[in-house]
């Protein structure tokens, strides 16, 4: 999943449990830079991703990969930087109890479920864009 650092989803790209996360990121790469018009630059990934090939993947699409990692000499717990934001947005996710636990047989499916349970959590903020008043037509009283 890639999200931007609003939380909101830009790219879903769902595999099969036996799958490493890191060897989709060409494929991912390519859903984000397709969803926002080629305009992403910069891509932050957790320790996962800290190898040579996701990097080169991503910089297939454009995008530079900076991988946030833990302190060495930090023991326990510690907040990854810019982490929080992905996150939060599986947190989000997860609200809906559709989505916790992964029942689907087929991955075009779930990814399907990402995106509704994402537009609904987005919707609220578009109402009053879509309610603004100003213009006679978007008037709610007329």
């Amino acid at each position: 999943m890639a999200v931007d650092t609003l939380g909101h989803l830009l790219a879903v790209h769902v595999t099969p449990a036996n799958e490493q996360e890191r060897a989709q990121v060409f494929e991912l790469s390519e859903a984000v830079q397709t969803a926002t018009g080629h305009t992403v630059e910069l891509a932050w990934a957790d320790q996962g991703y800290t190898r040579e090939q996701p990097r080169l993947d991503a910089q297939a699409h454009g995008i530079e990969l900076q991988v946030t990692e833990l302190d060495e000499a930090k023991k326990g717990f510690g907040l990854l930087p810019k982490r929080w934001v992905v996150e939060r947005s599986f947190a989000w996710a997860a609200r809906l109890r559709r989505l916790i636990k992964d029942y689907e047989r087929l991955p075009e499916v779930l990814r399907g479920l990402h995106f509704l349970v994402f537009a609904i959590f987005m919707l609220p903020k578009a109402i009053p864009l879509l309610t603004a008043t100003g213009h006679p037509s978007h008037d709610p009283v007329s």
